[in-house]
């Protein structure tokens, strides 16, 4: 899977991960040992699974959009994917430590969104610092039989021999 694709793909997956947490047919209100936020406003568990509100799902919208927005050739998805490993991994460890777990209060990061977190910064991670394959180079390069390069020092075009220089050749 090439960059490209990996930012479609994880773009699609936040977006709609974004809007259905503005939806709250798919909360389910936090249970009550759930570490308290200052911000309540769509506050809940999106499918009962992942802690979110109204801040973490405008933020999944933002990457998801940036997702799209590199896969089309806004930015480059290289950058993007090492952009999203920083930030995931980022907000993987916040969601470990007990006094971050809800980023001073703002957005909910405990619970499954620790290793959702996690593992999106590992595949990223990847996608971002990967080297790539010789198939890859030759799609990126392109096929060098199939582009036209003019050549100035060729005889049978009646041109002058490669020592005298004419044209834009250099003495060789």
């Amino acid at each position: 899977m090439k960059p490209s694709t990996f930012a479609l793909t994880f773009g699609i997956v936040f977006l709609i991960a974004g809007l259905m947490g503005l939806v709250p047919l798919f909360l389910v209100p936090p249970p009550i040992d759930a570490p308290p936020t200052n911000f309540t406003l769509l506050y809940g568990y999106l499918l009962g699974l992942f802690p979110v509100n109204l801040l973490h799902s405008l933020m999944n919208i933002v990457v998801g959009a940036r997702g799209f927005s590199a896969w089309r050739g806004g930015s480059s998805p290289t950058r993007f994917a090492r952009g999203i490993a920083i930030l995931f991994g980022a907000l993987a460890v916040m969601g470990m430590l007990p006094m971050l777990k809800t980023a001073l209060g703002i957005m909910p990061l405990h619970g499954n969104d620790v290793w959702l977190h996690g593992i999106s910064a590992v595949i990223a991670a990847y996608f971002g610092w990967r080297q790539p394959s010789a198939r890859d180079r030759r799609h990126i390069l392109g096929d060098r039989r199939q582009r036209m390069h003019p050549i100035s020092s060729e005889r049978r075009f009646g041109l002058a021999d490669r020592r005298e220089g004419f044209g834009d050749m250099s003495p060789a």
